[in-house]
């Protein structure tokens, strides 16, 4: 058991990190969606690579971040029903959630996600908008996503038995941390400060 404790406190870190850093995507995004308005209005221009690069950035953050999200317990659950029952009995939901239906729901998006990358890679296919990009990079973000999503998945299951064998303490308990709006907030903050010693 110390071995998968191991693994899934790995795991944790690999989508702790990942989530830390993917909150950017949003605003590169938004940052782009700016600019292409301004443009738009005030020289009359636009592009369609403009509109596409927002919606693979906002693809690339909800995917990526999955696992991540899955981490921090903000996943929507039945509450309704879990609430009313023992926390072991609420543990008891989780594993039987991560391994009969998250798993094999990952493996099947996995299964035909990664063949459809690799035919867009290798067919090099590009949108039909004019001006449009090419559709890979975007495909990649499907297994890369839900692979993460699967691995948070078996750590998350892996936490729960060790629980319920009494080696770790509640992983359900959230612990207060500040969120990834507040970090990036601060993160920009420190830039600002950072060039303004600089400068």
């Amino acid at each position: 058991m110390r071995a998968l404790l191991k693994f899934s406190n790995a795991v944790d870190w690999l989508n702790a990190q990942i989530g830390k850093y993917v909150i950017w995507l949003i605003l590169v995004s938004t940052v782009i969606s700016g600019v292409n308005a301004v443009i738009r209005k005030a020289f009359n221009m636009s592009s369609n690579a403009f509109l596409e690069v927002q919606w693979y950035l906002f693809a690339a953050s909800f995917l990526i971040a999955a696992g991540y999200t899955l981490l921090q317990g903000e996943h929507v659950k039945i509450d309704v029903i879990s609430s009313r029952l023992s926390k072991r009995g609420q543990i008891w939901i989780d594993i039987i959630g991560f391994a009969f239906f998250l798993t094999p729901v990952c493996f099947a998006i996995l299964y035909y996600g990664i063949p459809f990358f690799l035919q867009g890679y290798r067919s090099g296919e590009v949108s039909a908008n004019a001006g449009g990009l090419i559709r890979w990079p975007v495909y990649a973000m499907i297994p890369l996503g839900f692979g993460l999503l699967m691995l948070q998945g078996w750590s998350e299951l892996i936490k729960r038995i060790a629980f319920l064998k009494g080696l770790i303490e509640d992983p359900t308990l959230k612990k207060v941390e500040k969120t990834a709006e507040e970090e990036l907030a601060e993160a920009i903050r420190r830039l600002a400060e950072s060039k303004t010693s600089a400068g």
